[in-house]
C-alpha cells in the first residue's frame, strides 16, 4: 500500500515525463510535416519541442543524479545522495549547529519562551492535576515495587548503624541524669522506694534474728529478740526520717552524688572507653539488620496501603500541594519571573553545551542510514518539487529554443 507521498511523487513523475513523450512526438510530427509539405510556422514548432526535449532531458539528468544512477549506468558524479551519505551526514551535522545552535541565534528565541505560562495553564485544568497526581503516584509504586528488599534493609542497617555510633552516648547519659537532677526526679524515685523498703525492713525481722543466731549465737541467745526489734526498728526510723525530712542529708547527698557523677561521665577516659566498647559490641550492621528488616517492611506496608487507598493522607497531600503549586504558578508573579529565568538559563547553557552532541548524533544518524534508504527518503520528501524542475526545463528550454530560432530567422531574413 504506497503512502500518499509515494502517489505524489509518481503523479508528478508520470507528468514530467508525458511532457517529455509530448515534446518527442510533436517534433516528429514537425519534421514529417516540413519533409512533405513544409509551412513556415512548423520550423517555430519544431525548434521548441526540440529544445524542450533537450530541457526535459537534463533536467531529468540533474534531478535522477541525486538519487540513483541515471537507467543503472555508473555515471560519474552521479546518485550523489547515496555516495557521499557520510559526507552529506557531516555537513548537515555541523550546519545545524553553526546555523541554528549559535548564541546569536539561540538567544533571542530562548528569551521568548515562556514554560511557566503553559505549566501554569496547563495545571489550571482540573484534569490535568488529576493526571499530574495518578502519575506521581504510578511512578511512586513502580520505584517501592522495583526496589530490592534485601539492599534496601541492607542500606537501613549500614547507615542506621553509623548514625548511632555518631552519637554521643556520654554527652547524652551525662544530660540525661543532670535533667532528672534538675527537674527531682531522683527525689521522687527515692520517694517511691523509701515506703517499700520500710516494709521491707520491718518484714525482715525474723530474718535479722536467724542471721544474728547463726553468726554469733551466744549474742542471739541472750538478746536476740531485743537486738534484731531494735535494728529493725532503728532503720525504719531511719528511712522515716529520710521520708519525713524534705532537707534530709541523704537527699542532699543523692543529689551531690548524682551531680557529680554526671559532670565526670564526660570527662572520663574510662567511661569513654566503656562507651566505645558497647557501642562497637552492639551497634552494628549485623545486630541492627533485623531492626532494619522490620522497619522496611512497616514503612513499605505503610506506603503502598496509602498509594492504594484514593482517601489516604498521601493522596490528600499530594492533591493538595498539586493545587498549591498551580495557584501559585498562576499568581506569583514573582515566582514565575525566576522559575523562567532559571529555565531560559538552564535551556541556554544546555544547548549551546552540547551542540556539538547535536552535530554528531545527526552526523552518525544519517551515517548508520543504509545509502539507498536515506536516498529514498530524501526523494520521498522532494522528489515531488523536483520534478517542477523536469516540467520547468522542458517549457523554459522550449521557450529558449523558440526564441534562438526566431532570431535566427530575423538575422537570416
Amino acid at each position: 500500500m504506497r503512502s500518499e507521498k509515494e502517489k505524489q511523487l509518481r503523479k508528478h513523475k508520470s507528468i514530467a515525463t508525458g511532457l517529455f513523450f509530448l515534446m518527442a512526438i510533436v517534433y516528429g510530427l514537425m519534421v514529417y510535416l516540413q519533409h512533405n509539405s513544409p509551412q513556415s510556422w512548423m520550423g517555430y514548432v519544431e525548434a521548441f519541442s526540440e529544445a524542450g526535449m533537450v530541457g526535459a532531458l537534463a533536467d531529468w539528468f540533474a534531478v535522477t543524479a541525486l538519487f540513483k544512477h541515471p537507467l543503472g549506468i555508473p555515471i560519474p558524479h552521479t546518485n550523489l545522495i547515496e555516495r557521499k551519505k557520510d559526507d552529506l551526514g557531516r555537513n548537515l551535522g555541523s550546519f545545524v549547529k553553526t546555523n541554528f545552535l549559535s548564541p546569536q541565534n539561540i538567544r533571542p528565541y530562548i528569551e521568548k519562551l515562556d514554560v511557566i505560562k503553559f505549566v501554569s495553564d496547563w495545571l489550571n485544568k482540573p484534569s490535568s492535576r488529576e493526571v499530574l497526581g495518578a502519575e506521581i503516584l504510578n511512578l511512586m509504586k513502580k520505584i517501592i515495587h522495583d526496589l530490592d528488599d534485601e539492599e534496601v534493609r541492607g542500606f537501613l542497617a549500614r547507615k542506621g548503624s553509623e548514625i548511632l555510633k555518631t552519637i554521643d552516648y556520654q554527652k547524652i547519659t551525662s544530660s540525661g541524669i543532670h535533667y532528672l537532677v534538675e527537674k527531682g526526679e531522683h527525689i521522687k524515685l527515692l520517694e517511691t522506694i523509701l515506703p517499700q523498703l520500710r516494709e521491707y525492713v520491718e518484714e525482715s525481722q525474723q530474718m535479722i534474728r536467724e542471721r544474728i543466731s547463726e553468726n554469733r549465737p551466744f549474742i542471739s541467745f541472750l538478746a536476740g529478740k531485743r537486738i534484731s526489734r531494735e535494728m529493725t526498728d532503728g532503720i525504719a526510723k531511719f528511712l522515716e526520717e529520710i521520708e519525713q525530712d524534705k532537707n534530709h542529708f541523704v537527699r542532699q547527698k543523692l543529689t551531690e552524688n548524682l551531680e557529680k557523677f554526671a559532670g565526670d561521665l564526660v570527662v572520663s577516659l574510662d567511661w569513654e572507653e566503656k562507651f566505645t566498647q558497647l557501642k562497637s559490641d552492639l551497634i552494628s550492621a549485623e545486630n541492627l539488620s533485623e531492626y532494619a528488616a522490620d522497619a522496611w517492611e512497616a514503612v513499605k506496608k505503610m506506603l503502598e496501603e496509602n498509594l492504594e487507598n484514593p482517601n489516604s493522607g498521601l493522596h490528600h497531600y499530594l492533591h493538595k500541594n498539586i493545587q498549591k503549586m498551580s495557584e501559585s504558578l498562576q499568581n506569583d508573579e514573582d515566582l514565575k519571573l525566576r522559575l523562567n529565568k532559571w529555565i531560559r538559563h538552564f535551556l541556554y547553557r544546555m544547548i549551546l553545551k552540547n551542540s556539538e552532541e547535536v552535530q554528531n548524533l545527526i552526523s552518525k544518524t544519517v551515517a548508520g542510514w543504509e545509502g539507498k534508504e536515506l536516498s529514498n527518503k530524501l526523494e520521498l520528501e522532494v522528489g515531488k518539487d523536483l520534478q517542477f524542475i523536469r516540467i520547468n526545463g522542458t517549457l523554459v528550454g522550449g521557450l529558449v529554443g523558440l526564441v534562438i530560432h526566431t532570431l535566427t530567422q530575423l538575422f537570416i531574413s
